[in-house]
């Protein structure tokens, strides 16, 4: 399901003085996903001074969306994209994606304007404590499980290798394993 559809384009309700969230308190993905809702055009592109139509847009579509949607559709967009770098999206995932977001180059102008407000509107702490991501079906990596069995690298010069399992890096916050540590993961 898409996040907000607009019928017809309109005239915004919001005023910069009436405006109740701040958008450094929003996640980047919070942003891209507020943008992707707002009266933002299609064919926007950056440019010197967008410093006020870019906050009203974020403030904009996150109160049309409401604060609690917004942050489960951004936590859930974050999963996308965390699968997609990782090459582990599922069926399930690219569905969900597509239909929330049917318009592929909206959202995907959303995030490059939301990464643009980062220079604006830094995260507060509170922005970045929430940082949430979401799966749609769960974790394609582990199967939500938390945890993925691999050959793992423990010292490259001695040769030391150890099998086992270990946190999951797609789903979890705990230290991902780096390309030198990781070897292959066996399913």
């Amino acid at each position: 399901m898409m996040p907000v559809t607009l019928a017809a384009s309109h005239v915004a309700s919001l005023t910069p003085t009436e405006m109740s969230i701040s958008v450094s308190d929003l996640t980047n993905a919070e942003r891209a996903v507020a943008l992707y809702a707002s009266d933002m055009p299609n064919d926007c592109r950056s440019q010197r001074g967008d410093r006020d139509r870019l906050e009203f847009w974020i403030v904009q579509g996150a109160t049309r969306m409401g604060l609690e949607f917004l942050y489960r559709t951004a936590a859930l967009h974050s999963g996308y994209r965390l699968c997609w770098l990782n090459k582990s999206l599922s069926a399930e995932q690219k569905r969900a994606e597509a239909e929330r977001f049917p318009n592929k180059a909206r959202i995907d102008l959303a995030g490059q304007m939301a990464a643009n407000s980062i220079l604006h509107f830094r995260p507060n702490a509170e922005a970045l404590a929430r940082k949430q991501v979401a799966f749609d079906g769960g974790c394609p990596k582990c199967e939500g499980t938390g945890e993925v069995w691999g050959l793992w690298v423990i010292d490259v010069e001695a040769e030391w290798y150890e099998e086992g399992y270990r946190s999951c890096w797609v789903c979890r916050d705990d230290e991902p394993p780096t390309t030198v540590e990781f070897m292959a993961v066996a399913a």
